[in-house]
């Protein structure tokens, strides 16, 4: 992909991550050509105003990069369905979000002649516009062959974010890691802020939200020094 090259974008998936990575690239100067319907056909037309809704064989038809944003277990079906169609082009930019593949789950599409692309922005989707204040400030994991790595990396760029390279081997530890903080993080604050309310605080979760981030901040902190947290204070 050369140096400012402008792209049709198709979007597969209408859930919380797929629009907002539709935005982002818009923002970032490519044309939006169409979306599948999902989840919150309404939250998405939000995001992605006057975008046409397509069925997926179309939104590949139209674009020369495709975006899957769909649940993990669908992907694998997906991506083999629109091969058995023959729905992928040659050269095509096919880029998935999903932690836990790299692009060996694109194999379908690449046997078709398709560039397989993993692009995951390690962020909390809301679907909202938020989210694009979010990948500003985020990494994304990315995975691809060394010719076409550049590319993946340039759309991390793109969408905000900065791109960390991850290797296919290590795609399964990286999506566990990811799913320990998520997870961890709700059900402690969920632990807790259950407490409170038995108790008589009416909002606890706004009661813990500074405690709650100054110490998830701290803890990041500490995590990031390689002289590991001060002792002894």
């Amino acid at each position: 992909m050369a140096a400012g090259a402008r792209l049709g974008v198709g979007i597969i998936g209408a859930g919380r991550v797929g629009p907002v990575i539709g935005a982002a690239l818009a923002g970032a100067g490519h044309a939006i050509t169409g979306i599948t319907s999902g989840s919150d056909d309404e939250r998405a037309s939000a995001i992605l105003p006057e975008v046409p809704v397509l069925d997926a064989l179309e939104v590949v038809r139209r674009s020369e990069l495709v975006v899957i944003a769909v649940p993990h277990d669908e992907l694998p079906g997906l991506v083999r369905g629109i091969a058995d169609a023959g729905g992928w082009q040659i050269g095509q930019l096919v880029l998935h979000t999903d932690p836990a593949f790299g692009t060996d789950v694109l194999r379908a599409a690449a046997e078709k002649g398709a560039i397989p692309l993993a692009v995951h922005p390690a962020i909390a989707f809301t679907g909202t516009s938020i989210d694009l204040r979010q990948l500003r400030a985020a990494f994304a994991a990315v995975t691809a062959s060394a010719p076409v790595l550049p590319i993946a990396q340039a759309l991390a760029v793109e969408l905000g974010c900065e791109p960390v390279v991850i290797a296919e081997a290590d795609r399964a530890a990286y999506a566990e890691a990811i799913t320990t903080a998520t997870t961890f993080s709700r059900s402690i604050i969920g632990q807790a802020t259950g407490l409170l309310r038995g108790i008589g605080i009416d909002n606890p979760g706004g009661y813990l939200s500074a405690l709650v981030s100054s110490t998830v901040e701290q803890a990041l902190r500490d995590a990031s020094d390689p002289l590991g947290p001060p002792t002894g204070l």
